[in-house]
């Protein structure tokens, strides 16, 4: 069903995960900016952003539509149409980076999303964020396309089944004997 590739992880620490995606995206490197890095963009798959200040060290505030939740946090990287990086708090959301470049078919019409997100908690909260920003990903891709998300219909159905998956993907071989 999802044509956003899977995302992947590093632990380090323990507890502190490095969550990465990249994606493919048949958009103008403009109108993915806005998407990921204005207030006007981002309700359509992600959340409310108020404030964000388009700075580095400017404010920021995420704020959920699917649930009752908020973060806030300062931009951390901040370079126009390429890269937006949000530090909030708790550090169980910590470190929100898109970087954007030029998709590989040149003249404009594709844009590369290279994500990162820095992350501390269990091993299942690893799994539960991974689900999340895939289940967001292709909400992202939707909204590209002219249908953003309405919050009023979202279920979690989608996020189940993607969790499920990393789930399975994250289940450690059987051991063979012989």
């Amino acid at each position: 069903m999802s044509e956003i590739p899977r995302g992947r992880s590093e632990t380090h620490d323990g507890d502190t995960h490095l969550l990465r995606f990249v994606v493919e995206l048949p958009h103008p490197l403009p109108e993915v900016w806005a998407a990921v890095a204005s207030p006007e963009g981002l309700p359509g798959w992600l959340g409310e952003a108020d404030p964000l200040e388009p700075r580095l060290g400017g404010r920021v505030t995420l704020r959920r539509l699917d649930a009752d939740t908020e973060v806030s946090g300062r931009v951390t990287a901040w370079d126009p149409d390429y890269v937006a990086e949000y530090t909030v708090e708790p550090t169980t959301l910590g470190r929100i980076r898109f970087h954007l470049e030029q998709g590989p078919s040149g003249g404009g019409g594709s844009t590369v999303l290279r994500f990162t997100n820095e992350v501390r908690g269990s091993r299942e909260y690893r799994l539960d964020c991974l689900a999340r920003w895939h289940d967001h990903f292709e909400l992202l891709a939707e909204a590209l396309d002219g249908r953003p998300t309405d919050w009023r219909e979202w279920t979690p159905e989608r996020w189940r089944h993607l969790r499920e998956l990393y789930e399975r993907e994250a289940a450690p071989w059987p051991k063979w004997e012989p």
